[in-house]
């Protein structure tokens, strides 16, 4: 009977150990690279799945601010977005200070106060002898902010005849304002003046988007929506096919010239 050996299995293990090894280090990457995401202050209101994912939140969290959202319903506080969202307090300790919600969130929704026929306080120009003169008016009803003319417009005090027809043109550029916030994107209005038109206006009918896909469309077609300049749809272009697509809406804010402080706004007009 011949002599028997063992047999040596040193070099298909290395190979599965060094296989191991690579795996394991791609998630230590992976998990790194989340635990190094810088984050910026942000608008809660509009979490994408990735970024969501990128803050700590679990899928059904992202899911029920989403759903939360879907019914054109805004969480306006730190509070309320824990309520919303059910994130813990930790998490909600380590977020909160990032959060950024509009000047005016803590007002009730405009389309409640039209519901209920409730009225407020608003300093407006007279329209009556120089238009130099104040008067606070206490029964202003909430009137529709994408049906106001530039005549209107004029009797809010600190809006004349080139601011009136400015947001008049603006919104018609968009297409209608679809949240309160586009209206401090008019160039020259002051956030004062701003808090004044929205004590008078408000968005009671959104108008129905027509979504700009960024995976397929031109460099013209891209170029059409009003945040954009020709230049900085050039270079989205230029960057979706460089890497294959874009995958979130997060990726823009890489773009040289884009616009990232609208980029909450900005994607409403997108689809990936």
């Amino acid at each position: 009977m011949g002599a028997t050996y063992p047999v040596d299995n040193t070099p298909q293990r290395f190979v599965e150990d060094a296989d191991y090894q690579v795996k394991l280090e791609e998630l230590k990457r992976r998990n790194s690279k989340k635990d190094s995401v810088v984050i910026y202050p942000f608008n809660p209101n509009f979490i994408s799945d990735y970024k969501g994912y990128t803050l700590g939140l679990s899928p059904e969290e992202i899911d029920r601010l989403h759903n939360f959202r879907a019914n054109n319903q805004f969480v306006n506080s730190q509070e309320e977005f824990q309520l919303v969202t059910g994130i813990s307090d930790s998490l909600l300790y380590k977020l909160a200070p990032y959060f950024k919600f509009p000047k005016w969130a803590s007002a009730k929704k405009k389309t409640a106060l039209a519901a209920t026929d409730k009225t407020k306080d608003v300093g407006v120009r007279s329209p009556i002898g120089t238009g130099e003169s104040l008067r606070t008016s206490s029964s202003i009803k909430i009137k529709d902010l994408n049906m106001v003319t530039a005549q209107e417009l004029k009797v809010i005090r600190g809006i004349g005849d080139k601011l009136s027809q400015r947001i008049v043109k603006f919104r018609d550029r968009l297409g209608g304002f679809v949240d309160e916030r586009q209206l401090s994107h008019v160039y020259g209005l002051d956030l004062e003046v701003v808090d004044r038109v929205l004590k008078r206006y408000g968005i009671l009918d959104p108008p129905p988007i027509s979504k700009i896909n960024i995976n397929s469309s031109s460099v013209h077609d891209i170029a059409k929506l009003v945040y954009f300049k020709y230049s900085v749809a050039a270079r989205i272009v230029a960057y979706r096919e460089q890497v294959g697509g874009i995958g979130s809406f997060d990726e823009l804010v890489n773009i040289e010239d884009f616009p990232s402080d609208k980029l909450d706004i900005i994607q409403l007009y997108l689809q990936l």
